[in-house]
């Protein structure tokens, strides 16, 4: 297996970890199976099952392997890293990629299309200069790709609908990719056919069993297929058939344990007996349950997109609907006025297989942008149109109105609202659920669920889920303390790199009277600098202080060794120089500094007019029970019984807001009840009595207190007369740091295979690091410490500790940069961050805290001779090991 290139590819597309394997286990196929036209398809399946047992058969006339990777992980992605694989290390330039239907056609066609949000091929620099040609079912035709009487030179990626293949054999017919093309001369299929490198790559391929339009499939006689699903198996009747050439699986279950999905759970009423019910009314409490849970989740999904400054996500609903007629039923229902009010009329869509013509192309255009802001859209019914390639992130609510017995179904039907909106999870659990409408199944949902082999939850295997070696605990103390243990120069690191031989600097004898010169040193961080330490009047202070514990120390605590108990003056002043030296020279000093306002200090909330737009919450008469699937947490949404009176409907926000530490009522009381009025008006401008209003706003007190303070704080202001500057501390003493690592320390020039394991791994070998060992949390980190150390600029550096710096950019948190780095001429804060997350706000607050306590910092140093500070914020796309410190400062200091 070409290991680098798999690691290069893997990190300059940033595949997750399931993607990188997939793409591991691909180059070892490639390795192992000759990938030609006279490859014994036999003997090629004994190859792979002695590499991966577990293969069965190919099930298909060629080697065709399955990857069954859980919704939401990237199939699509991953599908570019097999095709960039094959060609960089075989030279294979001719794909075929089969979509199941129109939908995941259209998709895999845009991400194959340069310059669209999900390129397929982003990072890969190969293709920048020559684009892999795009050959499709619509234009392979027209004759548009002949170049200077070459058919497709370069990379060719085929991409054609399974199901108009499979639509255009029905009654025995030929289908159309058969018949000859005039501007080919010979059957489009058949040049197919023909081509010696022909890789198939299947997007979900549960779809390509048992069909008639399929077994052409066979007849292009392909090198190699390349399987994706998130669902392995066919449906048989009642039971699930698995596929038995699945060699690599990432199930649901995984992929919801490592948070690259949202959390299912499931829904019901307390003490609910759906034998209470007919089926018209269980139908309908569902809806309006279901319209509970979706307008909650839409305030919470305010809530924290204000809380962060990120950019507000509208949720919607799925209804599954039994049929077409129960679909427009339901269309009917949602949109009059006795349902809600008549506040969903205009934001329902249906999707089914009887719509045509211009009703189809409006409804797909709308479906296609239901997470658009702009799109009304709040509720989806559908009768069997969305198991795949529907690719949304504001899902959150699915009322499932058929029956969903087949484990195929549950998957799918979860699986379309999976994604997370906003890439990985947030620890808000409104934000990361999906919930599931399940009155009259939801035992048997959670009965499921419980299943060891369920989607959802599953066993854990050692060796696979749990390394078969015990993490180890690894503590890093600073390089001054090996310093004052004679250790540095004179042992390699377990990474293997030595630093140079050097003559200790203490005599065993000493070290123990080094130690101790070390702690008087720690009691000194109040001094300027840590060069005041080398001034002849402090080296004085610290031989009297060394020489009065020392001689004042019984033997067996303080001082172990007797000889350092009769210790010469002389020698003594010779530990204190050594130990003082070395604090200078393995130490970056970093200021405590205190900014604290000076005179009288003025605070409040500003006017200003509240955000309600989103708020559409319904009244509510009994409790909904949700329970996750995988956890078995449960919560209940709607807490209480019955409507406390109040005298004003704005007391309900009001007392809530009170409780609030940050909110004095004395003075803000008139802001407080005009923003708390503007929520009743608008709970009063579509709910249609005045029990409704006080309904919402009790049983959501919490809730919409929460809205209005979020906002409230975008408006909060501080204000002094002036401000002042203090600095408690002149430099900081390293402290040792304890990690906890899946294996023996690395050598940090060698990234790991698997990057995102890298949180779990520590490093060593550095030879300008104040520390012997540190962690990175990105691979984008390891590289700048590279780059730390090949720079001759670079003096010393390390990863700084929480803690460490204080710096403080909101009230009520602090920042700690990735790294300090000292070069000849200055220090510098520097933050590697993913390119794609600079300009968000959380992390231009940080830069501005940064950018003002570097302020106070260089005007410190300047005054005690030392050196000017620097923050610089570096995407991570150009940390590059050829670039030096200054060079990226140049670029990316910020002001």
């Amino acid at each position: 297996m070409n290991e680098k290139l798999v690691r290069s590819i893997s990190a300059r597309m940033s595949l997750r970890t399931p993607q990188a394997e997939s793409l591991g286990i691909l180059a070892d196929i490639a390795d192992t199976v000759t990938l030609d036209k006279t490859t014994d398809v036999a003997a090629a399946l004994e190859q792979i099952k002695a590499l991966y047992p577990h293969v069965e058969e190919f099930e298909r006339e060629f080697p065709s392997l399955c990857f069954a990777l859980a919704t939401g992980v990237g199939k699509t992605r991953l599908m570019g890293a097999f095709i960039a694989y094959l060609h960089l290390a075989k030279g294979m330039n001719n794909f075929f990629v089969l979509a199941p239907n129109l939908t995941i056609y259209n998709k895999l066609i845009t991400d194959f299309t340069p310059n669209t949000a999900k390129y397929v091929f982003q990072g890969i620099g190969e293709f920048v200069h020559q684009y892999p040609n795009i050959i499709t079912g619509d234009n392979y035709n027209l004759g548009q790709h002949l170049q200077s009487g070459a058919l497709f030179e370069g990379i060719n990626v085929n991409i054609f609908n399974i199901s108009k293949i499979n639509s255009e054999v029905r009654g025995g017919k030929t289908p159309r990719i058969k018949r000859l093309s005039e501007y080919i001369g010979q059957s489009y299929f058949d040049y197919l056919v023909s081509l010696p490198d022909l890789t198939l790559i299947m997007d979900e391929s549960h779809r390509y069993r048992a069909t008639a339009g399929v077994r052409v499939l066979n007849e292009l006689k392909p090198v190699l297929g390349l399987e994706l699903t998130a669902t392995p198996q066919v449906e048989a009747g009642a039971k699930s058939v698995p596929f038995k050439n699945v060699i690599y699986s990432y199930p649901l279950y995984q992929a919801m344990q490592d948070g690259f999905v949202k959390e299912p759970a499931v829904a019901t009423r307390e003490n609910f007996n759906a034998d209470n019910y007919t089926e018209t009314q269980l139908e309908r409490l569902k809806l309006e349950d279901g319209i509970l849970v979706h307008e909650e989740t839409k305030v919470e999904l305010e809530v924290y997109a204000r809380e962060h400054h990120l950019p507000i996500v509208k949720p919607f609903v799925l209804v599954v609907a039994v049929d077409t007629e129960q679909a427009n039923a339901l269309l009917a229902t949602m949109e009059d006025a006795a349902f809600f009010g008549g506040k969903y009329k205009g934001k329902v869509i249906t999707v089914h297989s009887n719509q045509r013509g211009e009703e189809k192309d409006e409804t797909i255009e709308q479906l296609m942008s239901v997470e658009k802001a702009d799109n009304p859209v709040e509720i989806v019914i559908h009768v069997n149109m969305l198991k795949e390639g529907w690719d949304v992130t504001n899902l959150y609510t699915i009322i499932p109105l058929r029956a969903a017995n087949s484990r195929t179904l549950v998957e799918q039907s979860i699986g379309r609202g999976l994604r997370l909106p906003y890439g990985k999870r947030t620890g808000v659990e409104a934000v990361d659920r999906l919930t599931i409408i399940a009155h009259d199944h939801f035992q048997a949902i959670i009965d499921e669920a419980r299943d060891p082999n369920s989607i959802i939850r599953r066993g854990v295997l050692i060796g696979r889920d749990v390394a078969r070696a015990a993490k180890q605990v690894v503590t890093a103390p600073p390089v001054i303390l090996q310093t004052l243990a004679g250790s540095v120069g004179n042992e390699a690191n377990s990474a293997g790199t030595t630093r140079p031989a050097a003559t200790p600097l203490f005599q065993p004898e000493e070290t123990q009277t080094a130690q101790v010169v070390y702690d008087i040193v720690r009691e000194l961080e109040h001094l300027p600098s840590s060069r005041q330490l080398a001034k002849e009047e402090v080296r004085q202070y610290i031989v009297t202080r060394a020489t009065d514990i020392t001689h004042a120390s019984p033997q067996g605590t303080l001082i172990d060794d007797p000889n350092a108990l009769t210790m010469e003056k002389e020698q003594l002043e010779s530990v204190v120089e050594r130990v003082v030296q070395a604090v200078i020279e393995k130490t970056i000093d970093i200021p405590r500094i205190v900014v604290q306002p000076k005179g009288e200090v003025t605070w409040g909330y500003e006017d200003f007019e509240l955000e309600v737009s989103g708020i559409q919450l319904q009244p509510v008469s009994e409790e909904l029970l949700v329970q996750h699937l995988r956890t078995d947490q449960r919560l209940r949404i709607h807490l209480g019984s019955g409507v406390t009176a109040v005298q004003r409907l704005e007391d309900y926000l009001v007392f809530a807001l009170m409780e609030y530490p940050d909110i004095s009522y004395d003075d803000h009381a008139d802001l407080l009840y005009k923003l708390s009025g503007e929520v009743v008006r608008h709970l009063q401008s579509y709910l249609s009595t005045p029990e409704d209003v006080a309904n919402v706003l009790q049983y959501n007190q919490q809730r919409l207190a929460e809205l209005i303070h979020t906002q409230m704080k975008q408006h909060y202001y501080e204000r002094a007369t002036e401000y002042e500057v203090r600095i408690t501390k002149g430099f900081t003493t390293l402290k040792s740091n304890t990690y906890a690592a899946s294996e023996a320390v690395r050598d940090f020039r060698q990234p790991p295979a698997d990057l995102r394991n890298m949180s779990s791994l520590v490093f060593g070998g550095f030879l300008k690091c104040l520390y012997p060992q540190q962690k990175f949390d990105s691979d984008a980190e390891r590289r700048f410490a590279v780059i730390c150390e090949n720079d001759p600029s670079a003096r010393k550096w390390f990863k700084p500790a929480k803690g460490q710096l204080q710096i403080h950019y909101r009230s009520d948190q602090s920042y700690e940069p990735d790294f300090v780095v000292e070069t000849e001429t200055e220090k510098i804060l520097a933050e590697t961050k993913a390119a794609n997350e600079v300009a968000s706000q959380n992390v231009q607050d940080k830069a501005a805290a940064a950018i003002q306590w570097c302020k106070h910092a260089t005007a410190h140093e300047l005054a005690v001779g030392g050196k000017p500070w620097r923050y610089i914020l570096v995407p991570h796309t150009s940390v590059q090991e050829n670039m030096t410190i200054q060079g990226l400062a140049a670029t990316f200091t910020v002001k």
